[in-house]
């Protein structure tokens, strides 16, 4: 008997089953490590999350960079995952010609419930290989958010963890003028 064998996709081949219309138009999936990823569905306490920090960050940030919800990063050669939200450089096109890379992405945000270990190992594991700088895992389950930095690639982690309380502000990476009041945040 011959051991089965898993296909794992590019993103270009990603691309192309997309546009082959592989996919119904209301399935949400991403490419995770060259695996097809069904995404979960959101509940009201993740949508109202995301909703709030969305318009926060982008009140906040203006033109100093670009807030992005639910839009693909592209991790070549075979991921391209869908973050809740990134806060990535500000670029004038805003990404027309191609989804950013990890050079572009300045912050990755996930909301987590029923996603918790997922996001907690297989989305930090991939953000910090691709040496993505800052990481955010929003814990609807503990009500705390959690903060990664400092990326180490090789060892698909980060150096750095910290946990923020409801009733705390946090300062926002790479912008040191602008505070995130998690209590405005947390549904």
């Amino acid at each position: 008997m011959s051991a089965v064998k898993t296909k794992r996709f590019s993103i270009e081949e990603y691309h192309q089953l997309s546009d082959l219309g592989f996919f119904a138009p209301e399935e949400r999936v991403e490419l995770i490590r060259g695996e097809i990823v069904a995404m979960a569905a959101k509940g009201t306490p993740h949508s109202v999350c995301n909703t709030r920090l969305f318009r926060q960050l982008t009140l906040q940030l203006g033109d100093n960079a670009i807030v992005r919800s639910q839009e693909p990063i592209v991790l070549f050669p075979n991921s391209e995952p869908e973050p809740d939200l990134s806060v990535v450089r500000y670029r004038e096109d805003e990404y027309l010609s191609a989804h950013p890379q990890p050079d572009d992405v300045l912050l990755v945000v996930e909301i987590a419930d029923s996603t918790l270990k997922v996001d907690r190992d297989l989305k930090l594991s991939l953000y910090a290989e691709y040496g993505i700088a800052n990481y955010w895992i929003f814990n609807l389950v503990d009500r705390r958010l959690e903060t990664y930095s400092e990326p180490l690639p090789k060892a698909k982690t980060y150096r750095s963890r910290r946990v923020f309380f409801p009733s705390e502000t946090v300062k926002l990476p790479c912008f040191p003028n602008v505070d995130v009041d998690l209590n405005l945040i947390f549904p």
